[in-house]
């Protein structure tokens, strides 16, 4: 809100003199400072988004770049990818091992065998010890005959227990290399990025012959749902302030008016916005305030804006 001041008649004649003088200076700078412009019914804020880092899960070259910096994307969209050379020689051996183990542990394979030759060698000794037992005690088979059927019962047995357990620990095995060429299919396809969102790319990292680290960004996507204004509120204002509530505000190239929706309001107090979006507010306890707008399509980060206070 703007104040239209006039200076007295004696002020702009310069009438007063000696002591007068003094006082009448006094008075006009006060009146200054009384009429100075001043709009207290507006925030100042800025736009603000939330980029998007897309990078890849492993190192590697980047093979292709299918943007420019500035290019809309749809969601699904191929943005980038790398070279698939090195992982596709780690796919093809985790695959190999896995039917190795799969050759192993399918049910006409050589443990299974085993398994039914140890299961038949366990019948057979058992039969042996049950008549050993028996002929024993009439004295028609040796007390040496009878140690050795139940020692072979009981080699048997363990032996037997033993094959069990190794194919146990080959269907685990198995389990694991299935688990790892699953995950070697995965690797090699998750070299080829999209785009996890519609939106705009705002910047390029990384060009096809770079190499890249895991995790470090090729490319920074916008999306517009990311987009969100940062005002700071003084505190008496807080009471009228909710989240969820609707704000307005304009900005430089706004077509009138735009709505947000409070989304997030600082529990903890600054004591000052940034400077170079509003020096008149220094030294005032303020809280962040942040709001999602309605219609992102005009709204550019850094861009200044005015909050209407409620």
């Amino acid at each position: 809100m703007s104040h239209r001041c006039v200076t007295p008649d004696h002020a702009r004649r310069g009438a007063f003199s000696g002591i007068e003088k003094g006082i009448a200076a006094a008075l006009f700078a006060l009146f200054l400072v009384a009429c100075a412009p001043e709009d207290e019914k507006t925030l100042a804020g800025y736009v603000e988004a939330d980029l998007l880092y897309l990078a890849p899960q492993d190192a590697g070259v980047v093979k292709s770049l299918s943007v420019r910096e500035g290019d809309r994307v749809n969601a699904g969209d191929i943005l980038f990818a790398l070279d698939p050379d090195r992982l596709s020689l780690a796919a093809d051996q985790t695959k190999a091992t896995a039917l190795g183990v799969a050759a192993r542990a399918a049910d006409e394979g050589a443990m299974t065998k085993q398994i039914a030759e140890a299961e038949a060698a366990l019948k057979l000794a058992e039969k042996t010890f049950r008549r050993s037992s028996e002929l024993v005690k009439d004295g028609a088979v040796t007390k040496e005959k009878f140690d050795i059927d139940a020692t072979a019962l009981a080699s048997t047995k363990a032996q037997l227990e033993r094959l069990r357990a190794e194919r146990d620990a080959m269907l685990r095995e198995w389990d694991g290399a299935t688990a790892a060429a699953r995950l070697a299919e995965r690797r090699l396809a998750d070299l080829e990025m999209t785009a996890p969102a519609a939106g705009s790319i705002e910047r390029i990292y990384r060009r096809p012959g770079e190499v890249v680290a895991a995790g470090d960004p090729v490319v920074a996507l916008l999306a517009p749902e990311n987009i969100k204004i940062k005002f700071f509120a003084p505190e008496p204002m807080l009471s009228s302030l909710k989240s969820g509530a609707t704000i307005s505000f304009t900005c430089d190239g706004c077509d009138g008016a735009m709505t947000a929706k409070i989304s997030f309001i600082a529990s903890k107090p600054q004591y000052t916005p940034p400077v170079i979006y509003s020096i008149k507010e220094r030294e005032k306890l303020v809280f962040l305030v942040e709001a999602r707008p309605d219609n992102q399509d005009a709204l550019r980060p850094g861009l200044p804006v005015k909050v209407l206070a409620p």
